[in-house]
């Protein structure tokens, strides 16, 4: 019994996933695409090899993709740690939309509805704006599945008469929200419509 426990497998060790394939989040995301942006405004890339190293930024799943992109940079250093290393001459507080076309188009995505295109404005910016910035598709994916729940709202509410008299009610919230959503967007701050189905991630 005693030689049993002694070659146990260590406490905390058993079944523990490697880190290169832990997923990576939004933010790790954004962190080396931070980089890659710093990297060819010093003029380390050609814009092939840029795009390249975007486009595998902004797809990447696993802390194993991200960390060649970091690697290719730094060489081994950061590879351990994603988060260790700002750009030079970007303070780690600062990393983010620093470039006033990015929350432009961020706060294009919820501000288009108001104006009738309810779906199409915040699609249109996820196809384009979003391909090379992760805080436009960030703010483009929260308005778009805030517009396809109103729709969604304004097409069962009737059914009832209690919801009918909502609909007014849901329409003049999601003018509101999506101004305070455009705002939020041109001041640098995350944004999340409440009440919302988020079909799409």
């Amino acid at each position: 019994m005693t030689a049993m426990a002694g070659a146990s497998t260590p406490p905390g060790r058993a079944g523990e996933m490697p880190q290169s394939h832990v997923r990576v989040s939004n933010q790790d995301r954004e962190h080396v695409v931070e980089h890659v942006k710093a990297a060819y405004a010093e003029g380390r890339f050609d814009k092939i090899e840029f795009d390249d190293r975007l486009d595998r930024a902004m797809t990447a799943r696993t802390h194993a993709d991200l960390m060649p992109i970091m690697t290719e940079l730094y060489g081994s250093r950061p590879a351990a740690n994603l988060h260790g290393m700002a750009p030079q001459g970007v303070s780690q507080a600062r990393l983010g939309p620093t470039e006033s076309g990015e929350r432009l188009g961020a706060s294009a995505a919820h501000l288009l509805p108001l104006i009738g295109l309810p779906i199409i404005g915040p699609l249109i910016l996820l196809v384009t704006g979003a391909k090379t910035s992760p805080y436009i598709r960030r703010h483009a994916l929260e308005s778009l599945n805030f517009q396809l729940t109103v729709l969604g709202a304004t097409v069962l509410l009737p059914i009832t008469i209690v919801g009918l008299v909502l609909v007014p009610i849901v329409l003049v919230g999601a003018f509101v929200l999506a101004i305070a959503g455009g705002l939020a967007a041109l001041t640098e701050r995350d944004f999340r419509y409440p009440l919302t189905v988020r079909l799409l991630k």
